[in-house]
């Protein structure tokens, strides 16, 4: 059973599945749905369109570059049929796919590394601009100030028998 890519998105096509177009100068582009068809129609690149494997790779949202993905690589050499050979290939497909998937996981875990400290400050940041939605008028009218959530602030030991030994 042979598995194509799609040109447009890179996913893979299964027997009996997808459209195929043939240029005039025979180059065959295979494309898993009428949306993928489409958008080739349109001339539209891949490299810009956000759902397309392309534009993840492209933006640093999927893994480039890995040992892993050699394997996947299509060989068109015929081998001769081994039992043995066969046997240990189906397992190191195994392992290999466990590497992959531990490696993806540690790629992504990296991305949003410091993600949620950035969300948080915007929420901070919103919170200050629009305090007026959260607390009523009345209420700003009577305090002057503005009362913010408490952010909690770790000091270490050091920081803080040097500030009783100064009083």
């Amino acid at each position: 059973m042979r598995l194509e890519k799609c040109w447009f998105c890179s996913s893979t096509i299964y027997p009996g599945h997808g459209i195929q177009f043939v240029r005039n100068d025979a180059k065959i582009f295979r494309f898993c749905r009428s949306k993928c068809h489409k958008n080739f129609k349109m001339k539209r690149n891949p490299r810009k369109v956000k759902w397309t494997k392309a534009y993840r790779r492209l933006h640093g949202k999927d893994m480039t570059q890995d040992s892993t993905f050699e394997f996947e690589r299509k060989r068109n050499r015929p081998e001769r049929y081994d039992r043995n050979v066969t046997e240990m290939t189906l397992k190191a497909i195994k392992k290999i796919d466990k590497i992959r998937v531990t490696r993806e996981a540690q790629h992504h875990k990296m991305r949003m590394k410091g993600k949620k400290a950035i969300e948080q400050e915007a929420a901070i940041k919103e919170l200050e601009n629009s305090i007026n939605l959260v607390k009523a008028p009345a209420a700003l009218q009577q305090g002057s100030e503005i009362t913010l959530p408490k952010i909690k602030v770790k000091v270490s030991q050091s920081q803080a028998v040097g500030e009783r030994m100064e009083e």
